[in-house]
């Protein structure tokens, strides 16, 4: 019996880890990929789900078609790591491990904003961007609020391009004039670590549609029956329609575990992902890594995914003495929904010193379509 890999989680960072594993790994080798869920979501196009232009089916996919691809997939919930050991508990069963790559990814918890998740709708969630899609369908008038809980959180364009799009939505129903659009932020600025070009652009995109920007309003409650929202500044905001971006954290098991720092996350080596523990592993959401600007690296599926092939290929190398080793370097990019078949596009490094380096360009049908494309694609390549 040769080594095994697994790999717990199975978003993006998670299938990239496993198939490319697979991939490089003899048959003797095996590789486990662990999930809560039995089916994968293609987390970018939630947004298109919440303005009608995606079904659930379009881009949903059964985890159990990892098996055709060689990947040894086991649904369940991790319960317990010892990373010193490399052993985990799916659902109290014992699971032991050549090398662990944690993907895990990060966990939403609203309840920690009193009144939020009575009050909204999160477009961060299969259920809250149906339920978006039908308030939308639904809607004749009136305060749309859209809302970041905190400063740092996944996806960072993401509710920009929500804002956007729902512009669009209503004016395609002839109802824009009937509505009221307001961000309120928890953040200084749009996409705070792609630097202040890429803030303004994205900020001038979005109060060119008439949104109405409110940076640095830290939300401290909710009142659901009042459709009202407090500020830690004192301000309030009223609504018919709250869609929010809620608090993340780390699942608790990697808290209990200590891999985790005083925040929750995962410290890694910035270039190989490696942990503190020999053989153990974290990318994507899960992790943090901070830059020279004082900010860590954001939580994106593009960097989840060039982490996975990293982590893959170095230990691949290091089990099998093939290829030459692996470095992230924080290059990416993220496409910018702009509506009316548009999009924008934020491309760069995040290494990059003093500050990152990413330039911004402006929406137009290329980009969209380059989008669309690339959703296919890891569709079809990835199942």
């Amino acid at each position: 019996m040769g080594r095994m890999a697994l790999v717990l989680g199975a978003g993006i960072g998670g299938i990239v880890a496993a198939e490319t594993l697979r991939k490089l790994l003899p048959r003797s080798d095996g590789v486990i990929a662990v999930d809560r869920a039995d089916r994968h979501f293609f987390p970018p196009s939630l947004l298109w789900l919440m303005v009608g232009q995606r079904a659930m089916k379009d881009f949903t996919r059964p985890l159990s078609r990892l098996v055709g691809r060689g990947v040894d997939f086991r649904q369940g919930s991790v319960t317990r790591m010892d990373p010193a050991r490399r052993t985990v508990e799916i659902d109290g069963r014992p699971l032991s491990a050549d090398a662990l790559v944690i993907a895990l990814g990060a966990e939403y918890a609203p309840e920690a904003i009193p009144g939020l998740a009575q009050a909204g709708l999160c477009i961060y969630t299969m259920d809250g961007a149906s339920a978006a899609h039908d308030a939308l369908a639904s809607f004749r008038g009136g305060r749309i609020v859209i809302l970041t809980a905190v400063p740092q959180y996944k996806c960072p364009a993401a509710p920009y391009e929500t804002a956007l799009l729902v512009d669009a939505w209503l004016r395609k129903r002839g109802a824009r004039d009937r509505a009221t659009i307001d961000f309120y932020a928890a953040e200084p600025q749009p996409m705070v670590v792609a630097g202040p070009g890429v803030g303004a652009a994205v900020r001038s995109m979005i109060e060119a549609r008439g949104v109405a920007y409110h940076p640095e309003h830290q939300v401290k409650e909710v009142d659901p029956a009042g459709r009202r929202i407090g500020f830690a500044n004192g301000a309030t905001a009223e609504f018919d329609l709250l869609l929010y971006v809620p608090p993340h954290r780390a699942p608790a098991v990697v808290r209990e575990a200590g891999l985790s720092n005083e925040a929750g996350w995962i410290p890694v080596d910035r270039h190989t992902l490696q942990t503190p523990f020999e053989g153990v592993f974290a990318l994507g959401d899960i992790t943090t890594i901070p830059l020279k600007m004082g900010r860590p690296l954001p939580k994106a599926g593009v960097f989840a995914h060039a982490q996975a092939k990293v982590v893959a290929h170095n230990i691949a190398r290091q089990w099998t003495g093939k290829g030459e080793p692996r470095r992230f370097t924080g290059e990416g990019m993220c496409f910018i929904e702009a509506g009316g078949s548009r999009a924008g596009l934020g491309k760069g490094n995040f290494y990059a010193e003093p500050t990152p380096r990413v330039a911004m360009h402006p929406p137009g049908l290329l980009w969209h379509a380059g989008k669309v494309l690339y959703e296919k694609y890891w569709l079809f390549r990835h199942f």
